[in-house]
């Protein structure tokens, strides 16, 4: 295990279950992933996606406090992580990990985390398990093919950013955690991930050949900050 490459994936809770849960993309997945297992070792956070967003809209209604919007959308990270570590059973460690600030000791391939605490989103607590396991590289698995300098469905003019710098980022995507907060990073973990130098690709998962090149080093579509 020591000479394997750790690569965090920080996988879009609606890739998982944009309504209703999406087998065909896990299977895509799963089929993706198994053709480097030997040779890499993967953490794979799961969000929430829209299911989140949908729950936590109805919390707000009945006049919930954000810590609560976000322990539901905690709860419901851990339910999609539950089917990713069964989608890799017999590759994948066999709990869930659900504090990114402890050590997974383990020989498995796969290694499947969620929600930890309120206050921010699993971005943040992919960045951490990078600097806690040495890991140079997140990889964001979501629904975008790229990041854009300003809000593409509000903005016609929005142009699409192959690389871009963490400072220039973090003026996008803003400095302020809400629950259920759509960005194609979360502000918290941009302000990590700048400060601990980590590269983070973005990819849209919907195209896993995209996901495939950048493992292959080939040149691949999508957005690299650092």
């Amino acid at each position: 295990m020591a000479n394997k490459e750790t690569i965090i994936i920080s996988l879009g809770g609606s890739l998982v279950a944009p309504g209703e849960i999406d087998l065909g993309f896990l299977k895509n997945f799963k089929h993706s992933l198994q053709k480097y297992l030997g040779v890499k070792r993967f953490f794979i956070f799961v969000g929430g996606g829209k299911v989140t967003r949908m729950y936590q809209k109805a919390l707000l209604e009945f006049g919930a406090k954000p810590a609560d919007r976000d322990w539901m959308g905690i709860n419901i990270t851990r339910l999609n992580a539950e089917i990713v570590k069964q989608l890799f059973q017999g590759y994948s460690f066999d709990k869930v990990v659900t504090d990114p600030t402890k050590k997974v000791k383990t020989t498995k391939d796969i290694i499947v985390g969620a929600g930890w605490k309120p206050g921010w989103s699993t971005d943040y607590d992919a960045v951490l398990v990078a600097k806690n396991h040495n890991a140079k590289i997140i990889i964001n698995l979501s629904n975008i093919d790229y990041v854009y300098d300003k809000n593409p469905s509000q903005f016609p003019d929005a142009k699409p950013l192959k690389e871009i710098d963490w400072k220039s980022f973090t003026r996008i995507v803003g400095d302020k955690w809400t629950p259920g907060l759509s960005m194609p990073f979360d502000p918290k973990a941009s302000k990590l991930a700048e400060r601990l130098k980590l590269k983070v690709v973005m990819i849209n998962g919907k195209n896993l050949e995209r996901l495939e090149d950048f493992l292959n080093n080939k040149r691949f579509i999508g957005t690299t900050i650092q």
